[in-house]
């Protein structure tokens, strides 16, 4: 008698492998596997991403585009949260301000401004330490002095001090004309180089630990340039505390820009942020009351 053929199970294309055995990974992990087990850090994540998606669809979701003038009505201005306005008869769930802007549609647009400057200012941060990081801890010497005196020179000062002197040169050097239009590309480098800080010191210290490894010791012996041994063998090895600092620098950059447009160097009324709204509607707060 003879035996049916053996057929082996069909396999899949490597890239699928790739995916499949990249998720598998994940979700073995002691990363996931406490991220899951932890209830304060799933909701904290929910919450995030609701806000993330808000800000998003803001286009969508909002009743109005709040920076639309044809959208508009005077009449509305003043209108307390969730009570139908006196005049005509709208209801708003936060209120309008003293334009008849619908409170709710501002926070979702402003929200979008913040979270884009926190992001923009982030990566550039992270871009400009890590890459004087693992300059300053790979060369060492009279390369790593400079750029370590610099910081700690700079962490003598806080950081909005750091960003309104930026924007105090801002102002002096670029035109009226142009200052409205490239107040959020000064901003985002303004946060930047006010928190770049943080990522190169503790880059240059990882890279030290690093340089002397026997790999990277390997790759100098066969000859691999000093440019591809940090980007292809060091960097890899730093990122886990850059990633964490980001995490947190991000929130803090929200929060700056936030003060910034609040004290009038930020965003302008015309690309209103969080710190703008609350500005503006703070000074027609203190209008109201000056003349009532």
């Amino acid at each position: 008698m003879s035996s049916a053929p053996h057929t082996s199970p069909p396999s899949l294309p490597p890239a699928a492998e790739t995916r499949r055995s990249g998720w598998a990974r994940l979700a073995d992990s002691d990363l996931f596997h406490s991220f899951i087990h932890s209830p304060v850090t799933v909701i904290a994540a929910l919450v995030t991403l609701v806000i993330f998606a808000a800000a998003l669809l803001a286009p969508v979701i909002a009743p109005q585009n709040p920076f639309d003038p044809a959208t508009l009505n005077l009449m509305d201005g003043f209108t307390r949260p969730m009570q139908a306005n006196e005049f005509t008869g709208n209801v708003y769930w936060l209120g309008t301000d003293a334009q008849g802007r619908d409170l709710f549609s501002a926070i979702l647009y402003g929200s979008r401004v913040s979270i884009l400057v926190g992001f923009a200012a982030v990566a550039f941060a992270a871009l400009l330490g890590i890459t004087l990081g693992l300059i300053a801890g790979y060369r060492g010497g009279w390369v790593d002095s400079l750029i370590m005196r610099i910081a700690d020179v700079q962490l003598s000062f806080p950081a909005i001090l750091v960003a309104l002197l930026i924007f105090g040169v801002f102002k002096g050097v670029v035109p009226p004309s142009l200052q409205d239009r490239m107040a959020v590309y000064v901003l985002v480098v303004a946060i930047g180089l006010s928190d770049w800080v943080q990522y190169a010191r503790t880059v240059r210290s990882s890279t030290l630990a690093e340089k002397n490894k026997e790999y990277v010791q390997a790759a100098r012996v066969i000859g691999v340039p000093a440019p591809m041994i940090l980007l292809r063998h060091i960097l890899p090895n730093v990122m886990g505390p850059v990633l964490v600092i980001a995490t947190i620098g991000l929130a803090l950059a929200i929060i700056l820009e936030s003060t910034l447009s609040f004290l009038g160097v930020g965003v302008p009324p015309t690309q209103p942020s969080l710190g703008t709204l609350i500005r503006v509607t703070a000074l027609d707060r203190v209008s109201t009351l000056s003349l009532g």
